[in-house]
């Protein structure tokens, strides 16, 4: 220990000899902690990112009954709703959220949509025509408590208040009130929207994929009192967790996906469906419980008869449901956390044979990988639908992937069709079931997501039914740090910090997913590796099962649970808009002269100016000495002429604190990469000189080999500077070529 001390003392003042330039002034601002940002820890919420031993939440347990009305393209339905205030506080009054409102031609979203009508483009008017021209909304009637009296409220665009006739009582008072709604469901690619149904003009029948079908609690909780934001169709849901009860009529050749579980499929099912449902759990391939021949038979047939698909959920925080003539339906059964899980796919004919090979598949591996860095999947079922669509809820989504007509496959639609599953059925975890909210924090549940999406389609290589496409690697569009360079080179006055509410997010794909999901990577791959992140990001999301975080709640688990103080990484990728480009500003090359001795009485004739002086080193080892402190041998092997040391000046030109990752690339042809955590620049956040001692002479340096940290500008990462011209020169030659 005391040689180690001894050599990093030598090495300290070899640093303080050899970096003669004046420092920068002192800027903290970049290390200093979010303690004035992040809400003070309390008994809800602790300082360790933990819920607090008061922590509580409310609860809404729903029963629903609604009809289908295909001819009408409507629903109607009635639903029962208990509502359980856990709060410490009374409450005057409830807020439920009334999502199909944004379709209302009198909305606040078509009132502040924006758009411009250009000689080439009018889908912007189009899609504005297409929703104010329709009778979108809800109609709500017989709104009355649990002894039938009739209950006031208001409704304000996409919320309405229910005043209680008297407070409800805090810690776990409770309110059971009912009412009736309908609404039309709206032509999903017409009008937009996450929900609504498919025409099939070829056959005449629909996909139905509901969602938001269904007048909904808003969240009360302990940092934001009601979360009744207004939805204007960008920032999505803040939900609360209950108990569900639904039945669905609908026409009886009719298919449904839901969230939960069947409760009556001898009433829905054939008998040789119910069967196949039966060997499905034990098949280690998707079974097809619904064939494409039948499914075929039912898009023909049309009967106007009814069924009623009866289904149970418990904690749950939403609830969505999909319908057609046109499914066909596989399933097979996987163990996650020892435990049996129902991995199924519904999808019209013209998703094969893309869905009938991948999608359950899919599914299946999602759960797995998901489970692996989290927690193992707690419902007992997870549902891929193919309704050209890309969305998320409880045990269901809404997907796309359909081959051309002629049966050929587009290798990009495959590509995205294996994205999307992954990411929508990796919903389920985050903000399924670490519910965080999405009206405020778009990053907390789809960047998340995104990052486990990236993690989850790295081993499609690795499984035996991936195409020979996928063998090598998958093309992620999100989460190596490469893919986000161009949206980071944008003018930073032209975007806003990932920290920003929803419905005023730019650049939304990328400020929401690309972003938040690359900087989680980074996290992992180059700032606290594998091990420190992974233990600690399971933490978090086994903290917050079934709950609702903050992103303070992420922030101080991270940081607890590895012993990484992130602050400067926070504060840099969510707080701000800065981008990384550091630059190797200049590279100077000392040495010891040849017959230089490590003793206090050394003399040596100075050969060059690029050699230490041997007064300097004479002068450090004679205070040594004088103090007590021998030259170990160690140090010797060090201070030599044989060894080479490297000022290298770092330049930080885009703001965006980062490591250092150098690659030395020797003379003899061999390199070496150095890591240097992103601390060094506490001191000197615009740039420093840092020494590099080498056993061999450099023939270049090259900032961030491996792309790891979106570095917005290369050509300033290689010194000497001569490869850059070079490589704009084949760049001139080979642009030259093209455009002959």
């Amino acid at each position: 220990m005391k040689k180690c001390l001894s050599l990093f003392a030598v090495v300290f003042c070899i640093n303080f000899i050899l970096a003669q330039t004046p420092k920068a002034p002192y800027k903290s601002s970049k290390f200093e902690q979010l303690d004035e940002i992040l809400p003070t820890p309390n008994v809800y919420r602790t300082g360790d990112g933990s819920p607090g031993p008061q922590y509580w939440q409310q609860k809404a347990d729903y029963k629903i009954k609604a009809e289908l009305d295909e001819a009408k393209r409507s629903i109607k339905g009635s639903e029962t709703i208990t509502y359980y205030n856990n709060s410490p506080q009374d409450l005057n009054y409830l807020w439920v959220q009334l999502d199909q409102n944004r379709f209302n031609k009198d909305s606040d979203y078509y009132k502040t949509e924006t758009f411009k009508v250009t000689e080439n483009q009018i889908n912007g008017l189009y899609s504005w025509v297409a929703g104010t021209e329709a009778e979108y909304g809800y109609q709500i009637s017989n709104l009355k408590d649990a002894e039938g009296k009739a209950l006031k409220y208001t409704i304000n665009q996409t919320m309405m208040r229910i005043d209680l006739p008297q407070p409800l009582k805090a810690n776990g008072g409770k309110f059971v009130f009912s009412m009736d709604w309908t609404h039309n469901i709206r032509e999903r690619k017409r009008v937009g929207g996450r929900g609504g149904y498919e025409y099939f003009p070829e056959d005449d029948n629909c996909v139905f994929s509901e969602a938001q079908w269904f007048p909904r609690m808003a969240v009360y909780d302990d940092y934001d009192g009601w979360q009744n934001k207004q939805f204007l169709g960008q920032g999505e849901f803040a939900l609360t967790f209950g108990d569900y009860e639904v039945e669905l009529t609908l026409p009886e050749d009719h298919v449904v996906a839901a969230t939960g579980e069947l409760q009556n499929p001898q009433d829905v099912l054939s008998e040789v469906q119910r069967k196949r449902w039966e060997q499905a759990k034990t098949s280690a391939e998707p079974l097809v419980i619904v064939t494409q021949e039948e499914a075929i038979a039912n898009e023909k047939d049309k009967s106007t008869k009814k069924k009623t698909w009866k289904y149970k959920a418990q904690n749950v925080r939403d609830y969505a449901w999909a319908s057609s003539r046109k499914f066909i339906w596989d399933a097979m059964q996987v163990e996650v956390g020892g435990k049996k899980v129902w991995a199924m796919s519904y999808y019209p004919k013209e998703s094969n044979p893309l869905w009938g090979d991948f999608s359950t598949r899919l599914v299946a591996l999602t759960l797995k990988n998901y489970s692996k860095y989290t927690f193992n999947y707690p419902y007992p079922v997870a549902i891929s639908v193919e309704a050209s669509n890309g969305m998320e809820y409880p045990m269901i989504c809404f997907n796309y992937g359909r081959p051309n007509p002629d049966g050929t496959i587009n290798e990009r639609i495959r590509q995205g069709m294996f994205g999307v599953i992954i990411h929508e059925v990796g919903h389920n975890f985050f903000p399924m079931i670490v519910n965080s909210d999405e009206r405020q924090w778009t990053w907390m549940d789809e960047g998340i997501n995104s990052f486990l999406q990236y993690l989850t389609e790295q081993e499609v290589p690795k499984q035996p039914w991936a195409p020979d496409v996928y063998k090598e690697s998958f093309p992620s569009r999100r989460g190596p740090a490469k893919n986000i360079i161009s949206y980071m080179r944008t003018d930073p006055a032209q975007l806003v910090p990932i920290m920003t509410n929803s419905e005023q997010i730019h650049e939304f794909g990328n400020n929401a997913y690309g972003k938040p999901a690359t900087a989680l990577n980074i996290l992992r791959e180059t700032v606290m590796g594998h091990d420190l992140f992974d233990f600690a990001f399971k933490q978090y999301s086994q903290k917050w099962m079934f709950k609702h975080p903050l992103p303070a709640d992420f922030f101080r688990t991270m940081e607890d649970a590895s012993a990484v103080d992130l602050d400067w990484f926070w504060r840099g990728w969510f707080y701000t808009t800065e981008p990384c480009d550091i630059a190797i500003e200049s590279v100077e090359l000392y040495r010891l002269p040849k017959d230089a001795q490590i003793t206090a009485n050394a003399e040596a004739q100075l050969l060059a100016a690029k050699y230490i002086k041997p007064e300097s080193l004479a002068s450090l080892f004679a205070s040594k000495e004088k103090s007590g402190v021998k030259i170990t041998e160690a140090e010797k092997k060090v201070l030599n002429p044989e060894s080479y040391f490297y000022n290298v000046s770092f330049k930080n030109v885009g703001g965006l604190i980062m490591p250092i990752i150098l690659e030395m690339k020797y003379k003899d042809g061999t390199s070496e990469i150095v890591r240097v955590p992103a601390e060094v620049w506490r001191m000197e956040p615009e740039g420093f000189t840092k020494v590099f001692i080498a056993k061999k002479e450099v023939a270049s340096f090259v900032l961030d080999p491996k792309e790891e940290t979106a570095d917005i500008d290369t050509s300033n990462n290689i010194f000497p500077r001569a490869e850059k011209a070079e490589s704009d020169s084949k760049f001139k030659e080979f642009k030259e070529k093209q455009e002959k």
